[in-house]
């Protein structure tokens, strides 16, 4: 938010009117985590803040109404001394951050990257779900009660996994899992061991196979059901697509059975490692890796309102309520009331289950959530009476 010191002050006034109708905000452990809180213009401006209970850190947010406030995934004996070394590690949960801007949407072409649209928003809750689904859970063992997941409040999601015995991994253990996840070093020929071989049948993974295996072979019968549009998307050709998805049962049955060869393709052996590295870009390139190998890292916090969009960084129960949670209904923190606001760009979008189309320069009145939504995006100026 560009705004004036009195829009700025408006804003800030709602921060703390929520704050104080909402004094159950906490986390877990709260006396061992580093705190940071930002304005709107810096999301972090400071850090190393410590408090002893909620009681304390409840004061706080109603005292300052920061526009952003963050929390350590580490655990420490002294959160609040410095340097870092001085605080006493004691362990961090292992976190993963996905946000829609890193993922390369066709729609981010039409409104950029700052916007967010519902495309942008089911993709990356999709991503979300996939990551806890085909990776967190069948690969790694994690248990959906060892999950934390929360909506950041903007673009995106965070998933924390609080397992005890995780606490304790290096940095380089944590990149570990991140490139795994995101399928870095994947070798083709491991995965299909007779690529390259001339004359040689091109046996490959099969569905029922664990891991990165099993995921390779799904996902290309799970896009070949969808159509050919879903085979151009992972890199295959128009004409390829098209004589694949024209002969899916057949190729259907020797994927299932390891064979890969069931249909002709020319340079089949680079054809295929193409379509593998794409596929593996598109499952797992949303996680930010720098978040996940840093055990010292400020993510924000569960309950606090994103001071980029006026919403909540939303704590999700359960997997099934992530599938179908709506942020533009479920996130909001300015319930009541109205404002005056005077777009400086023409947009149609939807919040709580209504869709508001703004003309550029023309002066309206509209919900709180909306109004302050379009301003702290930069699409408006409020009106101060």
């Amino acid at each position: 938010m560009h705004g004036t010191p009195q829009e700025e002050a408006f804003v800030t006034s709602l921060i703390r009117d929520y704050y104080k109708a909402h004094k159950g905000i906490t986390t877990d452990r709260i006396a061992e985590r580093e705190f940071g809180a930002g304005t709107f213009e810096r999301k972090i401006a400071y850090r190393h803040l410590h408090f002893r209970d909620d009681a304390e850190f409840s004061r706080f947010l109603i005292d300052k109404a920061p526009a952003y406030v963050s929390y350590s995934v580490a655990y420490y004996r002294r959160p609040d001394a410095r340097p870092m070394p001085n605080k006493g590690w004691i362990g961090a949960e292992l976190v993963f951050d996905l946000d829609a801007t890193d993922m390369h949407l066709k729609c981010q072409d039409l409104h950029g990257r700052s916007w967010i649209c519902e495309n942008c928003l089911s993709s990356v809750r999709s991503e979300t779900l996939k990551l806890i689904e085909d990776f967190l859970i069948p690969d790694f063992g994690f248990s959906e009660k060892e999950l934390g997941i929360n909506f950041s409040g903007n673009r995106g999601y965070h998933v924390h996994v609080k397992k005890e015995s995780i606490l304790q991994l290096s940095g380089s253990a944590r990149k570990q899992i991140s490139d795994y996840i995101s399928g870095n070093g994947l070798n083709a020929e491991t995965l299909f061991p007779t690529m390259g071989r001339r004359g040689a049948k091109l046996i490959g993974p099969s569905p029922e196979n664990k891991g990165w295996r099993g995921k390779i072979a799904r996902n290309l019968l799970t896009n070949m059901e969808k159509g050919e549009e879903n085979l151009e998307s992972i890199g295959i050709d128009k004409a390829t697509a098209r004589n694949i998805y024209k002969k899916r049962a057949l190729i259907s049955m020797g994927i299932k059975n390891g064979n890969w060869d069931m249909v002709y393709i020319k340079n089949k052996a680079e054809f295929w490692k193409k379509i593998l590295v794409s596929q593996a870009i598109a499952q797992s390139d949303r996680i930010d890796k720098n978040v996940t190998k840093d055990p010292t890292h400020l993510i924000r916090m569960p309950g606090t309102i994103h001071g980029e969009t006026g919403l909540t960084s939303k704590k999700i129960t359960s997997i099934s309520e992530l599938s179908e949670f709506d942020p533009m209904s479920e996130a909001l923190a300015f319930t009541s009331g109205e404002v005056d606001i005077l777009p400086n760009k023409s947009i149609e979008f939807g919040m709580a289950g209504r869709i508001f189309s703004i003309t550029e320069s023309k002066k309206i009145t509209l919900p709180v959530y909306a109004g302050i939504y379009l301003a702290l995006k930069g699409l408006a100026s409020i009106y101060i009476t």
